[in-house]
């Protein structure tokens, strides 16, 4: 495919869970905040608040990994291959992409290793990371905020796992972890050949193929080819007529 031509990569339902579980996962990143220090971060108004919109958000992100989950593994049919990294993502893959991502982007001299497509999405890096969060990260944090919001009815759950303490510091540690990724997301979607050219098809659906230096350099053989033939061809015309006679025109 030609630069600037579209595919469509992102479907509506994947679109719908992005922006509710993105709405959800920094709801609950400024609760959690508020809730932690209170003394220092101050946005809902009361303590109170903040803990039945961490909740309330608790819940939507809940909700939004199970509608992730149905779609992928039971409609789309494709959650193995969509997150799982392959052994040739694994051996050489990773590799390119993050030098690409550290030392190429910048320096403007090769493309994207990685060409996306409906069957091929997402590069080495974005499925190791995403593998992480969707299958160990988010399933954690779930389940101990489930916890968390009925420890009394499920007191014996946590104290086999260690007590509230033990909990507690888990949870904090895996929002941690969240609040971390959240950033490096939105920095990595603006490495696009434009800084918008990634965050486009998560409202639309519809990804622009980035320009390859290499198509542009594919595309340019053949006018060199012409405008070199076309030199030789007048040089020919300007020559005086015993250098034709010569040459047996």
């Amino acid at each position: 495919m030609r630069a600037g031509e579209k595919i469509y990569l992102t479907p509506t339902p994947v679109r719908i869970w992005h922006w509710l579980n993105a709405l959800g996962i920094v709801t609950l990143c400024v609760t959690g905040a508020e809730i932690r220090f209170p003394e220092y971060v101050q946005v809902f108004g009361s303590y109170k608040a903040a803990v039945r919109l961490h909740n309330t958000a608790g819940i939507v992100v809940a909700l939004s990994y199970l509608m992730w989950f149905v779609y992928y593994a039971f409609v789309a049919r494709s959650l193995i291959k969509t997150y799982v990294p392959t052994a040739k993502d694994i051996l050489g893959g990773m590799v390119r992409q993050a030098l690409y991502y550290f030392f190429y982007f910048f320096l403007g001299n090769r493309p994207n290793p990685h060409r996306q497509t409906p069957e091929n999405k997402f590069n080495p890096l974005q499925k190791a990371s995403y593998m992480v969060i969707m299958f160990i990260l988010t399933p954690l944090v779930i389940v101990t905020g489930i916890l968390l919001m009925n420890v009394v009815p499920l007191r014996a759950i946590v104290l086999v796992i260690g007590g509230l303490k033990v909990m507690v510091a888990v949870h904090w540690l895996l929002a941690c972890a969240f609040c971390a990724f959240l950033f490096i997301h939105i920095y990595l979607a603006t490495m696009g050949h434009t800084p918008f050219a990634h965050i486009k098809p998560m409202w639309t659906g519809w990804e622009e193929i980035e320009p390859d230096m290499y198509d542009e350099e594919a595309e340019a053989q053949p006018k060199v080819a012409d405008e070199t033939s076309n030199v030789l061809q007048l040089q020919k015309e300007k020559s005086p007529p015993h250098l034709k006679k010569a040459a047996g025109e």
